[in-house]
């Protein structure tokens, strides 16, 4: 039988390693919630960005991103690799004159954020007037500026062929 001493330190001991426990538990489920909510509010945002490009809306684009942003595409032609580059204004400025119908699609999306800024990798699939046109991988890059994540740029690749088939479905159509 241990010493009644020894016996309460040892409860006192335990008593203490369990609410060190419990609190780093607690402490870890609030990091996963503010995880959690960041990461919806990066996700709002890609959202808003391929809504801006759906309507043709160069306002609502530049309203999410960046004005000095980047972007960067890589596709194949006639076997060579070409690299495509603009700007976020130049971006916007093409979705003013855009006369056909885009719409993009993400799924997955793999999400790091550290402090103010945070990555996003995720495929893609790309309709032009309601045409299946490419799929890829979109890579953006978001910083928080303090009024709510932007889009500093991305890379994205343009496939062709080889697509995989979209855990979405095809997308939804406009019955009048």
């Amino acid at each position: 039988m241990p010493h009644p001493k020894v016996a309460r330190r040892t409860v006192r001991l335990l008593g203490r390693l369990f609410a060190l426990c419990l609190s780093v538990g607690l402490l870890a489920t609030e990091v996963t919630a503010d995880t959690s909510a960041e990461e919806a509010a990066v996700h709002h945002t890609i959202q808003r960005f391929f809504d801006a490009m759906a309507d043709r809306d160069a306002e609502a684009a530049l309203a999410v991103m960046i004005p000095e942003g980047r972007f960067f595409s890589l596709r194949e032609e006639n076997g060579e690799t070409a690299l495509r580059t603009f700007t976020a204004q130049e971006f916007a400025q093409g979705l003013e004159t855009q006369e056909q119908e885009l719409l993009e699609r993400f799924w997955e999306p793999e999400v790091r954020i550290r402090g103010g800024i945070a990555t996003v990798w995720t495929p893609y699939d790309f309709y032009l007037d309601g045409e299946f046109h490419h799929c890829g991988i979109d890579a953006f890059d978001l910083l928080n500026d303090g009024t709510g994540w932007k889009i500093t740029g991305g890379v994205y690749t343009v496939e062709t062929s080889g697509c995989p088939e979209s855990p979405l479905g095809p997308p939804a159509t406009d019955i009048e």
